[in-house]
């Protein structure tokens, strides 16, 4: 399996005698990830070789999905994939309304603010999700790391396929 492959959740636990897992989703789309019929991979988190399932049915249930998966009918079949990590194809992404992005298109991207004297600011290395809007956690090649919030006012471009955002640098956002 060659093809790059994106985290949409995490087996976390069994659920019942029957066979169903409880699945903690790490997808913005879980109702399309966990709908039935739809292949996930998993790998498993002691090493063993990776292998596909089918979802046959799902719910939410308490911020989890209780998932019934094709052909595993009995807690000791599931029991022993606690802990795994439950993949799709990158070519399975849902597709985005225009000015929105995926964490893996946006981490890596270098940040430049529109000030041409600025000059590139870092690099993005991760992203929080604190609340009303998330923040980019940018790396300078020296010193702290610069929190930028993702709103219009400061966000200006976003080009994922040259890696570049554009910033404004609003008044005390270095300090």
């Amino acid at each position: 399996m060659t093809e790059d492959l994106l985290t949409v959740g995490r087996l976390v636990n069994t659920h019942g005698i029957r066979g169903e897992v409880k699945i903690l989703s790490y997808s913005d789309f879980p109702d399309v990830r966990f709908a039935a019929g739809k292949k996930l991979i998993v790998i498993p988190e002691n090493g063993n070789s990776t292998f596909e399932v089918i979802v046959e049915s799902a719910r939410e249930h308490k911020g989890m999905f209780i998932t019934k998966l094709k052909g595993y009918n009995d807690i000791n079949q599931v029991e022993k994939y606690k802990g795994s990590l439950l993949k799709v194809p990158s070519s399975d992404l849902v597709e985005l309304p225009a000015n929105e992005y995926y964490f893996h298109q946006i981490i890596g991207c270098e940040v430049y603010t529109d000030e041409p004297e600025s000059g590139l600011l870092g690099t993005i290395t991760e992203i929080l999700t604190p609340g009303a809007n998330h923040v980019w956690v940018v790396k300078p090649a020296k010193g702290q790391d610069i929190l930028i919030p993702v709103i219009d006012d400061v966000v200006l471009d976003v080009d994922v396929q040259a890696k570049r955002v554009t910033i404004h640098l609003m008044e005390g956002l270095l300090s």
